[in-house]
């Protein structure tokens, strides 16, 4: 059995950067998530906003439907 050359890593070493690689990518995609879910926060709160406004407007037009006088006898515009 020969022993490693110097120059080139063990397999300790090789498998202390892929860890250290992994560890770093799993900080990274945890930053992201949190970015991720901070935003999907934001929207909902936004999205639940805009369907309060929605509402509201809907229920302002139907009042003002409401209080228009209804014309049960069709015009007759002909001449």
């Amino acid at each position: 059995m020969s022993a490693p050359s110097p120059s080139a890593p063990s397999t300790i070493d090789q498998v202390a950067e892929r860890v250290e690689r992994l560890l770093q990518q799993h900080e990274q995609l945890r930053r992201t998530n949190a970015l991720l879910a901070q935003q999907v926060m934001a929207l909902t709160q936004e999205r639940d906003s805009l369907k309060s406004r929605l509402q509201a407007a809907r229920s302002r037009v139907e009042s003002l439907l409401d209080r228009l006088p209804s014309n049960s006898q069709p015009k007759d515009d002909t001449p």
